[in-house]
């Protein structure tokens, strides 16, 4: 008998479990039933596996226990109630052969599919991600709860909503075609992304929030896998692995968010760079680019560069100007603003920053970039005013208290340009 070791447990559950969920899903159609049965699957799983040794495919295991359990309890079911519509159930479930299919192509499309149905337009985006975190990544309510700082009673409500408009929606299950799939994949990539930027903004690195970077890192993985071929999972998993790599350098001892041209660029993790450049080369050899490869792109000029001096700003502009035509926003062209302002001046970019403040005026960098500028230009009282509106915008104690160290730093006169 081979004993399973219990880390090698728990990883297995975690690690199987947006596939065993996906295959699940398929065969019930209803996101409460396939929670249910891979919780029952995994139950079992704890029960036998110490005993009985780690099965050869543990996916499979785990697909075919939880998926017997289920139709064990719509058989109960059945007896009590009236019979369910004859295709709540499919006619005719996979066969003993399940196992040696669970490599089949349809299970990437399963994966996508579960990843897609979590991220439905008709959700707001706190619910995508919420669901998604329940769902795919199976994280408990309680600490999805502590990561978005809410009661765990309210996060169990926003999920149970979310599964409800899920439901509402009859979202249907066929296998999609080429152009479909590449709809999903943008959709999921863009949830991925929101999960990864849940995190990013949280300026403890041992915070539930922050470790949502590494599920947003991991989930970015498990689809690359699926689909080798996507340059644009590529891009933004490299783009979250750069951005990841500062975490030991973008926040101060007191929480106060550092900018990149004043962090410590021996604390990034060149580990994560390292891969993340290998990742973007191997993305542009297929020649089809797109907003996340783009923005990788000009995340890693900056993680090139050994000072701030040596940054490409030249290389940046060009890439934000591509990305303009890629994906135009007023976001990317105020993103824009600051190479502007590194090649130009404050007056140049500022020009650009004026025609964006109808749009962004709701946006804390707008003002905040705005404030900046200003200063250099020496106009304290506008600058003064710009401060003032973002630090009434700003999302965290941390971006608050940086404003106000701008707003400290306008008696000292108007910084060089």
């Amino acid at each position: 008998m081979i004993e399973a070791d219990p880390d090698w447990i728990e990883t297995r559950l975690v690690g199987a479990r947006p596939r065993a969920m996906a295959a699940l899903l398929r065969y019930f159609r209803d996101l409460d039933l396939a929670e249910e049965a891979y919780q029952e699957a995994c139950l079992r799983a704890l029960r036998h596996w110490p005993r009985n040794g780690p099965p050869r495919n543990a996916e499979a295991w785990l697909v075919m226990v939880g998926r017997n359990a289920a139709l064990d309890q719509l058989r109960r079911r059945t007896r009590q109630t009236e019979l369910p519509p004859g295709d709540a159930v499919p006619d005719q479930p996979d066969g003993p052969d399940l196992a040696e299919r669970l490599d089949a192509a349809d299970y990437r499309d399963d994966i996508l599919r579960l990843l897609f149905i979590c991220c439905h337009p008709e959700l707001p985006a706190t619910q995508q991600i919420a669901l998604a975190l329940r769902i795919v990544s199976g994280l408990p309510v309680e600490r999805i709860a502590r990561a978005f700082l809410v009661a765990p009673r309210a996060m169990e409500q926003r999920i149970t909503r979310a599964k409800a408009r899920i439901a509402r929606a009859e979202i249907p299950f066929d296998t999609p075609g080429p152009v479909e799939r590449a709809q999903r994949f943008a959709a999921v990539a863009a949830m991925i992304y929101l999960v990864f930027n849940e995190g990013y903004t949280d300026a403890n690195p041992a915070s539930e929030r922050a470790a949502l970077c590494d599920e947003a890192i991991r989930l970015a993985r498990l689809l690359l896998r699926l689909f080798p071929a996507e340059p644009e999972m590529m891009g933004l998993l490299a783009l979250m692995l750069i951005q990841h790599s500062r975490q030991a350098a973008r926040f101060d001892a007191e929480g106060g968010p550092v900018l990149l041209e004043d962090q410590d660029r021996g604390r990034w993790n060149r580990a994560m760079i390292a891969e993340a450049l290998a990742m973007l080369d191997k993305a542009m050899l297929h020649r089809r680019p797109g907003p996340y490869q783009i923005q990788a792109a000009i995340a890693a000029l900056h993680a090139r560069a050994a000072r701030p001096e040596e940054t490409d700003w030249a290389g940046i502009d060009r890439l934000y100007a591509a990305l303009e035509r890629h994906a135009p926003s007023p976001v990317v062209t105020l993103n824009r603003a600051v190479a502007v302002m590194k090649l130009q001046g404050a007056e140049a970019a500022l020009e650009m920053v004026e025609p964006l403040r109808e749009r962004l005026d709701g946006y804390f960098y707008l003002h905040g970039l705005r404030g900046a500028l200003l200063r250099q230009l020496g106009r304290n009282d506008a600058a003064r005013e710009a401060f003032s509106r973002a630090i009434a915008l700003a999302g965290t104690a941390a971006e608050a208290a940086h404003i106000r160290r701008q707003l400290d730093g306008l008696r000292a006169g108007p910084e060089p340009g």
